[in-house]
């Protein structure tokens, strides 16, 4: 612009006139500034304007060249938001990083931050933008109801479970007896023999893990033993899909079977000695005792998996640890369990593969339930191997995974982090640095970033909601590489439709509350005062 008003300029002098002009010499021989060169006749530029960007495939801008360069954050995977520096585009979700862009070594995740900084809402917007490409995602456990809304809006089934609400009966192999028929039929004998171990396996450990959280300690191994046992007895002479009181009935019935693995030689008095500890636990399990009645009938409502499913266990009250923990183990269980049998019949042929992501949320729950439990929850996540399944697993922070009495479960939980492909950190108190940095390495600017995110919000008197200044700022790590801090934007449907507040019962109260006149004074007696005011 300013080159253009110097030409005109010029030509309204006489010709004659600008032939004798000479251009300003710059003293030194220097060279021009960013804006050009100052002084008369210089041409500098007093406004420089902002180039504009634009993003695209190489296929797209490739006309472009050699203008065009590459963008700082992967472009594979779910749109989550934008670089907090560079403001580019970031896309990640484990399924895409692993299978597409081959950034990561297997297809999982692990989020730590602390509550109320968006960790669900980030899950969310992966989910749902995995369901897009036919991904089927299974929230196996969602202790807040806050995944509800979001697999309803997907045409999801919604399995509730609850004291009254709904029952699971760990016992039920699901849908593997159905597969393991079809797959015989189809002369898929040995796919049917892994299937039918995959579900004894998974009984088994979900037997075991109630067991443990009952007790606080895991049961012996003569006990598994008997338990082993006893449900190979159940399968072979039960007509029908069995529960705990059948177990029960097995043990107590003492066949010759349970007798054997117990080495009682022949002295009925050695077997109830053996079994009667057990007796007793399985018999609180299908009396309800601490952890109720939830798993002493038979399924409510079957899972399917052909579509989106979410467990809501939201109705169990938040003081009754053991039994969320036992639930989120039950709901793990039965959701691999179904994912193997759905791999099963798609590696025969005989339906159309399924992929599937996995939301493990509320860790740290299940891990402090009682001793030998990261045995049990390692045990489960290890089954799902199968081609075409991510996982991504929630806690708050490492102290939560660390704060184990047995050394060897605290080195266990350590390493539920370090095998994750990616691990996403939201704000963090400083003193977690060490022991995050102890499992993935971050720079100091990376701690930093962390620790400032986890602050409050502004001091407001005014009642106005202010967001604290981490929440929805994620950063992402892979192995070494620097980390990309994203921040998390929401489209309309997200902010307007409630899929992401959790703190639905908070506006509700908030909005719901009648408006009172202020009060006038008020005399406040005080002990020991003589009434005064």
């Amino acid at each position: 612009m300013a080159r253009a008003k110097l030409f005109a300029w010029k030509t309204a002098v006489p010709v004659k006139a600008t032939a004798k002009r000479k251009p300003v010499k710059q003293p030194g021989g220097a060279r021009p500034g960013t804006r050009g060169w100052t002084g008369r006749g210089g041409g500098m530029a007093r406004l420089v304007p902002s180039v504009t960007e634009y993003r695209g495939t190489t296929v797209q801008v490739c006309g472009l060249w050699p203008f065009s360069s590459g963008a700082s954050s992967p472009m594979i995977g779910v749109p989550l938001g934008r670089h907090e520096e560079t403001q580019a585009t970031v896309c990640c979700d484990p399924i895409g990083w692993f299978q597409r862009a081959r950034l990561i070594s297997n297809p999982s995740a692990f989020i730590l931050g602390k509550p109320g900084l968006g960790k669900s809402t980030l899950v969310r917007r992966m989910f749902l933008g995995l369901s897009a490409q036919g991904i089927h995602p299974l929230v196996l456990g969602d202790l807040k109801g806050e995944h509800v809304k979001a697999v309803q809006a997907l045409g999801g089934q919604v399995i509730r479970l609850g004291r009254g609400a709904g029952y699971l009966n760990i016992l039920d192999p699901g849908q593997a007896v159905e597969a393991a028929g079809l797959l015989e039929d189809h002369g898929h004998f040995e796919a049917a023999a892994r299937v039918r171990a995959d579900a004894h396996g998974r009984r088994l450990n979900m037997v075991v893990s109630l067991i443990t959280i009952s007790r606080n300690n895991p049961p012996t191994d003569q006990e598994q033993t008997i338990l082993d046992r006893a449900l190979r007895v159940l399968d072979d002479r039960f007509d029908g899909i069995p529960v705990l009181k059948d177990l029960l009935d097995v043990i107590v019935s003492a066949p010759d079977e349970l007798r054997q693995v117990a080495l009682d030689r022949g002295d009925m008095k050695v077997y109830l000695r053996e079994t009667r500890a057990l007796e007793a636990t399985l018999l609180g399990l299908t009396g309800g005792g601490k952890l109720g009645e939830i798993f002493s009938r038979q399924t409510s409502n079957p899972m399917r998996r052909d579509r989106a499913v979410v467990f809501d266990v939201s109705s169990i009250d938040e003081t009754e640890t053991d039994l969320q923990a036992a639930v989120l183990l039950a709901c793990w269980s039965y959701g691999f369990g179904t994912v193997n049998v759905a791999n099963a019949l798609a590696d025969a042929g005989l339906e159309p593969r399924r992929n599937y992501f996995v939301v493990l949320d509320e860790l740290w729950r299940a891990l402090r339930s009682g001793k030998g439990m990261v045995d049990r929850v390692d045990a489960l996540t290890r089954l799902n191997r199968s081609v075409g399944v991510g996982q991504i697993m929630i806690s708050h922070t490492m102290s939560d995974l660390l704060a184990l009495p047995a050394e060897e479960d605290r080195m266990k939980a350590k390493g539920f982090v370090e095998r994750s492909g990616m691990v996403i950190c939201g704000g963090l108190p400083a003193s977690e640095m060490p022991l995050l940095t102890a499992a993935i390495p971050l720079s100091l600017q990376e701690q930093q970033k962390l620790i400032s995110w986890q602050d409050p919000p502004a001091w407001d008197s005014r009642g106005i909601d202010v967001d604290p200044p981490g929440r929805g700022k994620f950063l992402i790590k892979v192995g070494g590489r620097p980390g990309i801090p994203v921040q998390i934007g929401l489209t309309s449907i997200e902010k307007n439709d409630g899929l992401n507040d959790t703190n639905t019962r908070w506006h509700k109260e908030r909005t719901e509350r009648p408006t009172e006149p202020p009060l006038g004074p008020v005399a406040v007696r005080l002990p020991g005062e003589g009434g005064r005011a």
